[in-house]
C-alpha cells in the first residue's frame, strides 16, 4: 500500500529575504514527492501574486495560501512593534486553523517566527523544522545571547553595555556589539521589542525537530564546528524560470542587454528591497558608476531614494549621459543576472540571499551595508574570511563619494587574487550540492525525515 506523500507547510517571515530562500526550498521539496502549501501574510501574498500577473493559487505544484497579518488596511506595516503584536495575536490561531484544514504533516518555518506557530504545530501533532535564511554564524550567536549578557556585553534589554567586537571563534566574523540582529532602525523601544522576539524565537527553536540553514559547510566551516546542530543545505536555487516570490515584477530585457556585452565586463548594482539612499548619496553612486566607463546594470526601485527623492530633470539628463554604457531596471531576476557570463562584479548591501547568490556564481563583491542586523557579519565573510571582495569607506559625513565608488570598483575588478577565490568559493558551491557533497547529503537527510 502506497504510503502518502507528507504535506509541508511553509511558513516565511513577511520580507523578501525571508520569502525567496523558502520559497527556493519548496521547488526543491515539490521535486522530491512533497507536497507543499506555501503560506504568506496577506499584503505578501497579493504582491507575489502581482510581481508573478497570476491569479491562481498554485505555481509549479505549490500551493500558494494567505492568512491575515492582524493589521487594518491604514495601519503602518513598517512599525516592527505594531506588526510584532499583530501577528502574535493572530498568527497562531491561523497556523492551527491551516494545520487542520489542510492536513499538514510538517511544518517548515522561518525561525524567526517561531515563538508564534512552532508551539501550535507540536501540540497538534505536526513536526517542525526551523529554517533561518541567514548565516550559521549568526543563528549560532544567538544561541550565545544568555552567555553574551552574563560576560556583560549587554543588559537584559539587548542594550550594549561595551561598545566592541566579540570572537567566538578564529575564522568567524567577529560580533559588533552595535550590529546585533535586533539592532533595527525606530529606537530602544522598538530594539527592545525586536530583542525580546528574538529572545523568545532562540528558546522555540528547542522544540524544532530539525534546524537548516541556507548555507554549505565550506563557507562556513568553523560555525558549523561550534554549532554541530544545524543543518546546512545551501546554497539553495531555484531552476531558471521558477519563480521565487519576488515581490515586484520582473524586467526581463536586461538579460538580452547582458547578451551583448563581453564575459566579465559589467557591473551589477543591487541592494535589495529595504534599503533607501538620500538623495546626495544615491547622486554620488550614479557618478561614481558613470566615472568607471565599466557598463553597468543598476536595481532602482521607485523607492529607492528618500525625502522629495531625486529630480526628474537629474536622473533625465544622467540617464542620458550614460546611454548606451549603463542600464536601470526596477527590478529583475538576480538569481540570472548573476549567473550570467557578462557580470564582473556585484555591488551588494550583502544581505545573506545576495551573498550566497553571488558566491555560487563566483563574482566579487563591492560591499555597500547599509542596515545592521546580520549586513555586517555577511561583509566580513565577504572581505576577511573568504577573501572575495573588498569594502567601500564612507566619509566623515557618512557618504560613500563618487570617487570612492570609482576606485574601489577598480581595485575589486583589476584584483586577480580575489577573482581566483571566488571561482574557488564557487567551486565548494557546487560540489556541495553536487552528489555526495555535504549539502546534496544533508538535504537528503532532511527528506527522509519528511518521509518518515
Amino acid at each position: 500500500m502506497a504510503t502518502a506523500a507528507p504535506h509541508v507547510m511553509v511558513l516565511p517571515l513577511a520580507a523578501q529575504g525571508h520569502v525567496t530562500p523558502l520559497m527556493e526550498l519548496s521547488h526543491r521539496l515539490v521535486e522530491h514527492g512533497v507536497e507543499v502549501t506555501f503560506v504568506c501574510t496577506e499584503p505578501t501574498h497579493a504582491l507575489v501574486l502581482g510581481a508573478l500577473r497570476l491569479r491562481q493559487a498554485t505555481v509549479d505544484g505549490i500551493h500558494l495560501v494567505s492568512m491575515p497579518d492582524g493589521l487594518a488596511d491604514g495601519d503602518d506595516r513598517r512599525d516592527l512593534g505594531k506588526v510584532l503584536d499583530a501577528l502574535a495575536w493572530c498568527m497562531p490561531g491561523y497556523v492551527e486553523e491551516l494545520i487542520k484544514e489542510k492536513k499538514v504533516t510538517w511544518l517548515v518555518a522561518d525561525a524567526n517566527l517561531g515563538s508564534l506557530c512552532f508551539e501550535v504545530a507540536k501540540k497538534l501533532g505536526v513536526r517542525v523544522a526551523s529554517f533561518f535564511p541567514a548565516s550559521a554564524a549568526c543563528l549560532g550567536t544567538l544561541s550565545r545571547i544568555p552567555q553574551l549578557i552574563e560576560d556583560g556585553f549587554f543588559d537584559d534589554k539587548g542594550v550594549p553595555k561595551r561598545r566592541e567586537a566579540v570572537e567566538l571563534a578564529p575564522e568567524m566574523p567577529p560580533v559588533y556589539t552595535s550590529h546585533m540582529l535586533w539592532s533595527v532602525d525606530g529606537g530602544p523601544e522598538v530594539q527592545h521589542v525586536a530583542f525580546q522576539l528574538v529572545c523568545r524565537n532562540t528558546e522555540a527553536a528547542c522544540l524544532a525537530d530539525v534546524v537548516v540553514c541556507n548555507s554549505f559547510l565550506e563557507a562556513e566551516a568553523t560555525a558549523f564546528e561550534l554549532f554541530p546542530d544545524i543543518l546546512p543545505i545551501g546554497p539553495l536555487l531555484a531552476d531558471p524560470g521558477k519563480p521565487v516570490g519576488q515581490f515586484l515584477p520582473e524586467d526581463t530585457r536586461c538579460l538580452g542587454w547582458l547578451d551583448a556585452h563581453p564575459d566579465s565586463s559589467v557591473v551589477y548594482v543591487a541592494f535589495g528591497t529595504s534599503t533607501v539612499f538620500e538623495p546626495r548619496q544615491f547622486r554620488e553612486l550614479g557618478e561614481g558608476l558613470e566615472l568607471t566607463g565599466r557598463p553597468f546594470l543598476w536595481v532602482v526601485r521607485p523607492d529607492f531614494t528618500s525625502g522629495a527623492g531625486i529630480s526628474k530633470a537629474w536622473f533625465d539628463e544622467f540617464e542620458g549621459r550614460v546611454a548606451g554604457k549603463g542600464m536601470i531596471v526596477s527590478w529583475c531576476s538576480q538569481q540570472q543576472v548573476l549567473a550570467h557570463r557578462a557580470v564582473a562584479c556585484f555591488v551588494s548591501h550583502c544581505g545573506w540571499n545576495s551573498t550566497m547568490e553571488g558566491v555560487r556564481n563566483g563574482v566579487p563583491f563591492l560591499c555597500w551595508s547599509r542596515l545592521k542586523v546580520d549586513q555586517y557579519t555577511n561583509r566580513s565573510y565577504i572581505c576577511d574570511i573568504w577573501r572575495t571582495g573588498l569594502a567601500v569607506s564612507p566619509g566623515e559625513d557618512g557618504v560613500v563619494t563618487k570617487e570612492e565608488v570609482n576606485t574601489k570598483l577598480e581595485q575589486v575588478m583589476g584584483d586577480h587574487g580575489i577573482a581566483e577565490r571566488a571561482r574557488v568559493l564557487r567551486d565548494a558551491a557546487r560540489r556541495s550540492l553536487g552528489v555526495g557533497g555535504s549539502s546534496y547529503e544533508n538535504f537528503k537527510r532532511f527528506i527522509s525525515l519528511l518521509k518518515e
